[in-house]
């Protein structure tokens, strides 16, 4: 599986996130380091270090990440 990096530069950007991860129903979480948060966590996302990229890792099928991907393509990094 394929992972997504994304970068929050806004609390906008983050706000914008977490409600596009509610919205799903499988799960989701944020990677930074060595922590791991739920992404439909609007404090856990605060707690990280958002001043670089994170890594989004999507729990479901491959159509359910390519959906995902396209509700937060704003935020995607290469």
């Amino acid at each position: 599986m394929d992972n997504i990096k994304i970068r929050l530069h806004t609390i906008e950007d983050v706000k914008m996130f977490v409600t596009a991860a509610n919205m799903q129903v499988f799960d989701i979480d944020v990677v930074s380091g060595r922590y791991t948060i739920d992404a439909k966590s609007l404090l856990g996302i605060f707690s990280l270090d958002l001043t670089k990229p994170v890594e989004v890792v999507v729990h479901g099928t491959a159509a359910d990440r390519e959906k995902f991907a396209e509700l937060i393509k704003s935020v995607i990094v290469e």
